[in-house]
């Protein structure tokens, strides 16, 4: 009797080693998103998010439509989230449709084996795009007026000095061309 104990604790624990990397990143999506989330539900964004990047929609079999119903008919009628429970339900709804051809059995384990492990693609974050329009606005070169004062030829900002207007206490009006010439023009007469 003790060793049949010992064989099905085996054979659990084979099952727990199994699930447990599908649990995990059922977590990692759970929680992706969402800084309050404590990783035993997901909702259904989380849910869209985890069958497009574990490649479970294909375009062809499963589509998003696919997923949208499958979480519906998986999470409680009121609630708008589903547990661990569920989501494996969801997955094993899926499997038939995503490995057509195989057996039901094998279906779920190929399932599984896209889910297990994965974690959510940072895919599609904002970057800083950079078009002939944007080009054309911060090109310092073509700055006119009092802009063209704040920064160098090489387009690099000129801080405090382009930003200010330096008083110079000469005598002679700004921009005057021929500032510095009175004394010369008096020794002359």
């Amino acid at each position: 009797m003790v060793h049949t104990f010992v064989i099905l604790d085996r054979v659990t624990m084979a099952e727990n080693a199994d699930v447990e990397p599908l649990l995990e990143a059922f977590r990692k999506f759970a929680i992706h998103g969402d800084t309050s989330a404590t990783g035993k539900e997901m909702n259904g964004k989380n849910w869209a998010k985890l069958c497009k990047d574990c490649k479970i929609v294909d375009g062809k079999n499963v589509t998003g439509t696919d997923v949208d119903i499958v979480f519906s008919k998986a999470k409680a009628k009121t609630s708008r989230v589903i547990t661990y429970e569920e989501f494996q339900k969801a997955l094993e709804e899926l499997a038939p449709k995503r490995f057509e051809g195989e057996s039901e059995e094998d279906a779920v384990q190929s399932i599984y084996k896209l889910v297990e492990g994965k974690e959510p693609a940072n895919m599609g974050i904002t970057k800083a795009v950079k078009t002939s329009v944007v080009d054309r606005l911060t090109d310092t070169s073509k700055y006119t007026g009092s802009h063209k004062e704040r920064f160098d030829e090489s387009g690099r900002g000129r801080g405090k000095i382009g930003r200010e207007d330096l008083q110079e206490n000469t005598g002679y009006v700004e921009g005057y061309k021929h500032a510095g010439t009175y004394e010369e023009k008096t020794k002359a007469k």
